[in-house]
C-alpha cells in the first residue's frame, strides 16, 4: 500500500519501521565512531520522517527533537510528534534498547503513534494491541540505565519491585507490553516527543498513562518540555501514585 493511502495508525507504524530499517543501515555502514553514529542517524531518520510526513500530511503540525520549532504547529489540530532516535546513545553504543518514536497529538491528546524497536524487529502501534502479559513476580519496574530517578528508586524499595536498566524511553515503554516490566515511572526530565509515542501505543493497549500527580499529559504545547511520566497495568498505577503522594508528605 502506498503511504498516500494509508491510514494514520498504518503511516505511523510504516514510518517508524523504515526509519528503523535505514538506522540499522547506517549502523552497520561501519563508517562512523560512536559519537558521529548518534549524529548520523538522528540526521538520517529526522531528514526521512519530516519529508515523508510533510509529503503526505502536508497540512498537519510537525515536532521534531532534532528540527527547529518555528511555532507553527501551536495553530493545529493535528500535530505529529517524532523523536527519529530516542536512545542515541544506545543506538551509538551498539545496543538494542532505543527506538524510533511515531506519534500524533490531536487536540493536545497523543491518539495515535507507533514504536519500532529495531535492533529486536519489532514495531508496536496502536492499530494492533494485544493482550498484556502476566505481571512479574515480584513487580518490575524500567528505570535509566545511567541515571534512576530518585523517586523511581524509593518507589520500587517500597513495592518491593526489582530494578530494570533500560537506555530509551520508548524501550521502557515497550517493555510492559512485551512482559519484560510492569511500570515505567520517570521524574527526571523529558520532552513531548520522548513520550507522545510511547503514551499512544500503550494507552491502546490498555495500560495507565500519566504525569506522576495523576493528571493528564498534554501535548503540543509551545513549552515542549514534559519532564514525567508515570506508565504502568492499570492494577499498579493507583498504588505507585499513592505512594508518590505520601512521600511528599
Amino acid at each position: 500500500m502506498k503511504p498516500t493511502a494509508m491510514n494514520d495508525s498504518e503511516l505511523a507504524a510504516h514510518l517508524a519501521d523504515h526509519a528503523g530499517k535505514l538506522l540499522l543501515q547506517v549502523r552497520a555502514s561501519g563508517v562512523f565512531s560512536e559519537k558521529a553514529l548518534g549524529k548520523a542517524g538522528d540526521a538520517t531518520a529526522n531528514q526521512f520522517l519530516v519529508h515523508a510526513i510533510r509529503a503526505v500530511r502536508p497540512d498537519d503540525g510537525l515536532l521534531s527533537e532534532e528540527m527547529k520549532d518555528d511555532g507553527t504547529r501551536l495553530i493545529q489540530k493535528r500535530v505529529w510528534i517524532i523523536d527519529p532516535v530516542d536512545g542515541t546513545r544506545e543506538y551509538g553504543e551498539g545496543r538494542i534498547d532505543w527506538a524510533v518514536h511515531v506519534g500524533l497529538a490531536i487536540d493536545g491528546v497523543a491518539t495515535i503513534g507507533a514504536v519500532a524497536l529495531p535492533g529486536a524487529g519489532v514495531v508496536m502501534r496502536t492499530d494492533r494491541p494485544s493482550p498484556l502479559p502476566r505481571p512479574g513476580a515480584p513487580l518490575r519496574m524500567v528505570v535509566s540505565r545511567t541515571r534512576p530517578a530518585k523517586e523511581a528508586v524509593d518507589v520500587a524499595q517500597r513495592l518491593g519491585a526489582e530494578l530494570v536498566p533500560m537506555g530509551s524511553s520508548g524501550a521502557k515503554a515497550m517493555a510492559i507490553l512485551r512482559g519484560e516490566a510492569d511500570i515505567y515511572l520517570h521524574s527526571g526530565g523529558q520532552y513531548e516527543w520522548d513520550s507522545a509515542a510511547p503514551v499512544a501505543v500503550a494507552q491502546a493497549h490498555g495500560l495507565h498513562c500519566s504525569r506522576i500527580d495523576g493528571s493528564a499529559l498534554k501535548y503540543n504545547n509551545q513549552d515542549v518540555y514534559l519532564p514525567d511520566l508515570l506508565i504502568a497495568r492499570k492494577e499498579h498505577a493507583q498504588s505507585v501514585l499513592k505512594l508518590l503522594e505520601e512521600m511528599k508528605s
